[in-house]
């Protein structure tokens, strides 16, 4: 039996859009009881040259609501990238999963073979099928920035583990 496209977008990216928010939880948290100023695990990144945690969170969002609407042929709202706080991150992923969750399977399923255009950049122009895009480009992106945003959080010893990550499936 084949995987229809709603399957493997919607839940998915449910699933880990409401992990990374019991993940901010938990960095929230962390930051109260160790008086740790929230900014500086809101500003945190791996390396230097990588986007701190904030900018993660917002990013994974952004695939999120962007593969599901464009599979969905849908308009894709666009969210102001101006989360400064732990209570702002959660907000976000709030309308996101809001978003994602009226998405219905008929308006997802068929969309294996939709012409998506990205803009990557100025002009550069990328052209998916549906299914390409979903399984190879906007899953991979997403689970970067959410995989990113974990491991920030973790190395700046946020007591969070591998179920915290998986969240509920």
């Amino acid at each position: 039996m084949a995987i229809s496209m709603y399957a493997a977008s919607v839940p998915v990216f449910r699933q880990m859009l409401n992990s990374l928010n019991d993940v901010l939880n938990k960095a929230d948290a962390h930051a109260s009881a160790k008086k740790i100023d929230p900014n500086a695990l809101l500003q945190a990144r791996l390396f230097p040259d990588m986007l701190p945690l904030a900018r993660q969170v917002q990013i994974a969002s952004d695939f999120a609501k962007g593969a599901c609407a464009r599979l969905a042929g849908m308009e894709i709202p666009s969210y102001e990238d101006k989360e400064q706080s732990f209570d702002e991150l959660r907000a976000r992923i709030a309308k996101t999963l809001a978003l994602i969750e009226g998405i219905t399977p008929a308006q997802i399923n068929g969309s294996e073979e939709r012409e998506v255009v990205i803009q990557q950049g100025t002009p550069r122009e990328r052209k998916f099928a549906g299914q390409t895009y979903l399984l190879h480009y906007a899953l991979p992106q997403f689970l970067f920035h959410v995989t990113t945003a974990y491991a920030i959080l973790r190395h700046n010893g946020v007591e969070i583990g591998k179920r915290d990550f998986m969240g509920s499936y």
